[in-house]
Order: C-alpha cells, then structure tokens, then sequence
C-alpha cells in the first residue's frame, strides 16, 4: 500500500499542505518516495506541563510541532528520523492515560491519545514503519536512546543529593545523561555525549563518574526504585527555557 502511495499526485498534495502549514520556517517535506501515512494531536508530556502537539506520521520520518491554528498552522517543527525510534508504552496513571514514550538518541519523550484504540493505532503504525525501514535498509535497531527528563514538578527537591529545596533562587537542572531533575552543586560537570550534541552537556555527579570510569549510567525510564510517581517523565519543553 504504501509503496503504491509513494509516487501518487493525491499523496504529493497531502504533504504539500502539511509542509505549508509549517511556513518558511520548516523543513521541505516533499520528497520522492516519501508517504504520509497518517496525522492527529498528541498530548506531549513537557518539562513544564503536558501540551498538546500536532504530530504527522510518514514512513520515514515522524513530523510534530505547536499548533497556532488547527489544521492550518504550526511551528517549531521537529522532525525524527523512524530509523532511529523505539517505542515502549507507558502504564496509565490518573489523568495521563493511553501514552507511550518515543524514544531516539536524541531526545526521548512521553506523549498520550486520547483514547486507547489511538494509542494502539499509532504505536502499531510507527512499529511497522520502523521493520520496514530496517528491513529495507539492513540496519541494526538503535541500540542507545537520550533519557526521558523527570518534569521538573516531580522534585522538590534536588534528587542525587536530596538536600538542596528548589526555589526561584535555587533552580532546578536536568542532567543529560539520567533525566534526573539536580540541583547546581550536583551538576556542575559537562561531558560529551556526541549522539546529543556536538558540545559537552550538563551531567550530573554521579553520572559524570560514571561516564569516566567507563560505566553506564541508570536511564531515567528503567530505575525503579523511585516508584510509580516517576513513571511520567518528560523531555525539555519546546517553549520553555531548556538550557538547563
């Protein structure tokens, strides 16, 4: 089907309008072979608050951005190459419901349909896009993936030294490498993590050591011991101020 789909004028115009939507600004989108199989809004889990994001599905690419006007105008487009994605689902918890994170050597993030028969939907799609891709290309599943950040409103605290309360003095941080939400003191070390830039980011202490002993440091999606309350976590927020 979607071979089919690739080369058709119907197919061509679709993602015509969607490369419009996102103006100058975005990236070109039209390119043979491409297809767009499918489009909706996404509850994108952000460092500060969930938001809602518009979020196109193609068989090579996974396309979002903010919504300035439905259906007609977006910004702030992202886009992440599927060759390079892993899904897992994420367990419903209050009002964050039927979400799944999305997770690439980049950046990883939680994001939530709203109903269940959507979430299935489109973890199904993106899974098969993903086998296809690899199939066709020969390439191995991406192995390494960025953590998910903690939200910033899961700590009051600063989580490695447990001591330092955060204020409006007292700023919250998140290391790079874990998604920890730190304080200063116990992040003031940098370390080059090449899959997610080119400069040294902000680590934390004990991820620093870890890093230069030549370990691995736990991921913020795989340490249980925190409990269920950080089950949801989150990547830097498109709009807010993610420098830290």
């Amino acid at each position: 089907m979607v071979d089919r789909l690739a080369n058709s004028e119907a197919n061509s115009k679709r993602i015509g309008v969607v490369e419009g939507c996102f103006g100058t600004a975005g990236q070109p989108l039209v390119i043979p072979g491409r297809v767009l199989i499918g489009e909706g809004v996404l509850t994108k889990l952000c460092r500060k608050k969930p938001k809602a994001r518009q979020f196109f599905l193609f068989n090579d690419i996974l396309v979002y951005g903010n919504i300035v006007i439905q259906k007609k105008k977006y910004n702030k487009q992202h886009i992440i190459p599927l060759e390079s994605v892993t899904i897992d689902t994420v367990p419903d918890e209050g009002d964050l419901r039927n979400g799944w994170i999305i997770k690439t050597p980049t950046k990883s993030f939680a994001v939530y349909a709203a109903t269940a028969t959507e979430k299935s939907e489109w973890m199904n799609h993106i899974g098969k896009c993903v086998v296809d891709l690899l199939q066709k290309s020969g390439k191995a599943p991406t192995g390494e993936h960025a953590a998910v950040w903690i939200p910033d409103s899961e700590a009051t605290v600063c989580m490695r030294c447990q001591k330092v309360k955060f204020t409006p003095v007292s700023r919250r941080h998140h290391c790079r490498k874990c998604g920890y939400v730190v304080c200063g003191p116990c992040s003031d070390k940098k370390y080059l993590l090449p899959s997610q830039s080119s400069k040294p980011v902000r680590v934390c202490e004990f991820c620093f050591g870890q890093l230069t002993a030549g370990g691995l440091a736990p991921r913020a999606d795989s340490i249980s011991r925190l409990g269920s309350k950080f089950n949801n976590m989150s990547d830097d927020d498109d709009d807010d101020d993610s420098s830290d």
